[in-house]
């Protein structure tokens, strides 16, 4: 009989941590659908419910989006409460925190070079035995990646999207992909695809990035060594996915995550075709995307499934 209570109990706490996953997944999931609406203080407030979830295991990510959701919306206490958790849960993008727009609005408070420099001793420790010249060398690429593309939004409100100003800064920022280009796939045949024990997160995920804002030749030359990197983590999942989906794209043949998007004859955007899209959203949840009525949204889409 104790036995049998045991077995009786395990099921119950193995069923109620899976209901309280799900809980917490599903908040999580409509607090980033809200702030792709421009919802930010109802963003917040999920955010604010998921992570009080039983048994919630928020990213360092999900707190930093919650830290955004409450700059834009104007709490700045809450955001910077979020910023302290994402950088305790392991946060190490230093360069990212810098310039995010999202943050904007914070970097006037008394308490944004103190949250600076807490997270930059954070990272420091996380980083201690990194290769430092070539973590220094990701960082500096990182930023001039991102440098030009987070102008874009702000570009096109102000002038429009046919205006010789975002023509100017695409101009712009084609020229520094073409710059870190060269820098990457020196290193890449020299070194190899950098591991996460040597340059961090960040410092993979910008060698992804430079990749994915190549061409196909360039894509198709690295995939080996980008497929090989996922299946040994040093390469995101969800990453991986992107570059195989804009791959297959420029290759004319379906892809496989959705991810991708094209626009039609009228300049409309609209997703690429997509391999078995029946089952596009079983493939995404696998490795940790979000569905794709959800990343939809991001573009001001509405998804409602194949054929429909």
């Amino acid at each position: 009989m104790k036995k049998a209570t045991t077995l009786l109990a395990a099921l119950l706490l193995s069923s109620s941590l899976v209901f309280a996953q799900a809980e917490f997944r599903k908040l999580n999931q409509q607090a980033a659908d809200a702030y792709a609406a421009k919802s930010y203080k109802s963003s917040g407030e999920l955010y604010d419910q998921a992570f009080k979830q039983a048994k919630a295991q928020p990213s360092s990510t999900d707190l930093y989006n919650a830290a955004c959701s409450w700059a834009l919306a104007g709490d700045a206490t809450k955001a910077f409460q979020y910023l302290d958790k994402a950088t305790a849960a392991g946060w190490e993008n230093v360069a990212h925190v810098k310039q995010d727009t999202d943050l904007t609005t914070l970097h006037a408070d008394k308490r944004w070079q103190p949250m600076l420099a807490k997270l930059e001793a954070a990272v420091a420790k996380i980083e201690a035995n990194y290769n430092k010249p070539l973590k220094q060398q990701l960082d500096s690429i990182y930023a001039s990646d991102q440098g030009g593309r987070i102008k874009i939004d702000a570009v096109q409100k102000q002038y429009g999207p046919h205006s010789a100003e975002l023509t100017a800064l695409w101009k712009e920022i084609e020229a520094t992909d073409a710059r870190n280009l060269q820098r990457v796939t020196k290193l890449l045949d020299t070194h190899g695809w950098p591991r996460k024990s040597e340059v961090g997160n960040t410092g993979t995920q910008t060698v992804f990035l430079v990749i994915q804002h190549s061409n196909l030749p360039t894509m198709e030359k690295y995939f080996p060594m980008a497929k090989q990197a996922a299946e040994r983590g040093d390469l995101s999942k969800s990453g991986f996915a992107l570059l195989q989906d804009r791959m297959l794209m420029w290759q004319g043949k379906p892809q496989i995550y959705g991810s991708q998007l094209k626009g039609d004859a009228n300049g409309k955007m609209m997703f690429h075709e997509i391999e078995d899209e029946a089952h596009v959203d079983e493939r995404r949840a696998a490795i940790g995307m979000e569905p794709l009525a959800s990343y939809a949204k991001r573009f001001g889409l509405e998804y409602k499934g194949p054929g429909k």
